[in-house]
């Protein structure tokens, strides 16, 4: 048995995320969530949104612009993160920038210079 099965959650939690991966953005609405109303991202593909906090936001703002109606149809890639909340160490969900493999696969190795 799988203890998360047990606790559902109606949106996406670290351990729904199985490996890092490129995934595209859909649209962000504004939910409640308890007593806070708080922005929250759907992703082309999945059915639970991800709850945005202030570090995702600001990461996907970095490379989208702050205008959350922009960020849809853009690629991201999610990851679980170990990060620090409340004095201990907890998995979450991390959005970064798309990898570059074009970049990565055409870029030449430094070499370093030779000293006499």
């Amino acid at each position: 048995m799988n203890i998360f099965d047990e606790f559902p959650s109606k949106y996406l939690r670290a351990n729904d995320i199985d490996h890092d991966s490129q995934v595209i953005m859909s649209h962000v609405v504004i939910e409640q969530i308890n007593d806070d109303r708080r922005p929250v991202l759907y992703l082309q593909d999945f059915e639970k949104g991800i709850v945005l906090n202030k570090t995702n936001g600001t990461n996907i703002a970095s490379v989208y612009g702050p205008d959350t109606d922009s960020w849809a149809g853009k690629p991201m890639t999610i990851a679980r993160a170990m990060v620090d909340f409340q004095g201990r160490s907890v998995e979450a969900i991390r959005l970064y920038p798309p990898r570059r493999q074009a970049a990565k696969q055409t870029a030449k190795p430094v070499v370093p210079a030779q000293y006499d």
